[in-house]
């Protein structure tokens, strides 16, 4: 792995660090390391400098017969965008097989992983348009000139604000399982038939930052994250037989909190967006191509790729279910997800 920009991310007006929390930049930065000494084709690490000074830390991948080749054609890079709480690591049964035709780029968004962690407004319309900005400067200080845009959960709601206002860069747009899409039902939490004592913990998460109770757990914050996502550690457990997985997202989300802080701004119980985003689909270009996926089993409504298709009539917007497959199904069900996303790159060209 060739990797430039030595440092861990400008971190902006944070001084306060608890000792008894076992994690730092450097933690994160050697463990993100293992996930990514996994990658078998070229991959160049750096960090990418925004005109703010904050740093995005970036991840470009080149499938290893280009090498040699005198001048491939060039294709449509495919920028990957995780969601919250993810950070590139998790892209990881993705970066091999979706690399064989074209560049792929992933990156931690602004705030989260080992980018910068500003200060970001708590205003929802302030706050949203700074991570997407940062998405921009990113793109312009690679000198991209389009892309296929994927975006995962949150990311996925980020995407779709990003070509909203930037649709000349984006050739085609992925949904996966997008976040923050759908309008919060007038019954609220009790819409999602939880049990009571999981609607009252949203109910208070929602008043504080979402990932407050990991740090607050100190060194106890490693294993709380294993407790509560077990899943994740199966999904990896064929590159990973031990906690490799589990110990990153935990110092991912274990730093100081700066993108939690944006998401909390823009959310509504936390569960959904305080600017939904089916009341600005509208505004995508109607000659922007846009594929939604879903996990069957995720907790995300597919419906909603129909709600969207409904709101651009003239447009082509399709939905595809990965069947068995749930929220995060780019790692539970990789292999289909990525037939899916390499079916739609060869359409592009």
């Amino acid at each position: 792995m060739q990797e430039e920009g030595e440092g861990d991310g400008r971190v902006s007006g944070w001084g306060w660090w608890p000792s008894w929390r076992p994690t730092s930049p450097s933690i994160l930065k050697h463990t993100e390391t293992k996930i990514l000494d996994r990658v078998q084709n070229d991959l160049w690490a750096r960090f990418v400098s925004l005109p703010t000074q904050d740093r995005i830390w970036t991840l470009t991948i080149t499938h290893k017969s280009l090498r040699e080749a005198p001048k491939p054609t060039s294709r449509t890079p495919l920028v990957m965008v995780h969601g919250f709480g993810g950070g590139v690591g998790l892209w990881i049964r993705n970066l091999d097989p979706l690399c064989r035709s074209r560049p792929v780029f992933v990156f931690d968004l602004l705030g989260f992983g080992r980018s910068s962690r500003p200060r970001f407004p708590l205003d929802p319309v302030q706050a949203e348009q700074r991570s997407v900005v940062s998405i921009e400067h990113w793109r312009q200080a690679l000198g991209l000139e389009n892309m296929i845009l994927l975006g995962h959960s949150l990311g996925g709601y980020l995407a779709t604000s990003y070509a909203i206002q930037y649709p000349e860069r984006v050739r085609h747009l992925i949904l996966v399982d997008p976040w923050g899409f759908s309008h919060m039902p007038a019954e609220g939490i009790s819409k999602l038939g939880c049990p009571r004592w999981v609607e009252g913990l949203i109910a208070v998460a929602s008043f504080f930052n979402p990932l407050a109770v990991i740090r607050g757990a100190g060194p106890w914050g490693p294993k709380l994250i294993s407790r509560v996502r077990p899943d994740f550690k199966k999904n990896f457990e064929e590159l990973f037989d031990d906690d490799t997985i589990m110990e990153y997202i935990y110092h991912c989300n274990a730093q100081t909190p700066s993108g939690e802080v944006a998401f909390r701004a823009i959310s509504n119980s936390l569960l959904w967006a305080k600017r939904p985003m089916l009341d600005r689909v509208h505004l995508l270009p109607p000659d922007l191509p846009v594929t939604l996926v879903y996990g069957g089993q995720s907790w995300m409504d597919s419906k909603t790729g129909e709600k969207v298709a409904h709101l651009r009539p003239n447009s082509y917007t399709r939905t595809v279910v990965v069947e068995g497959a749930p929220h995060h199904l780019y790692a539970d069900k990789s292999e289909a997800f990525n037939a899916v996303v390499q079916s739609i790159c060869d359409a592009v060209d």
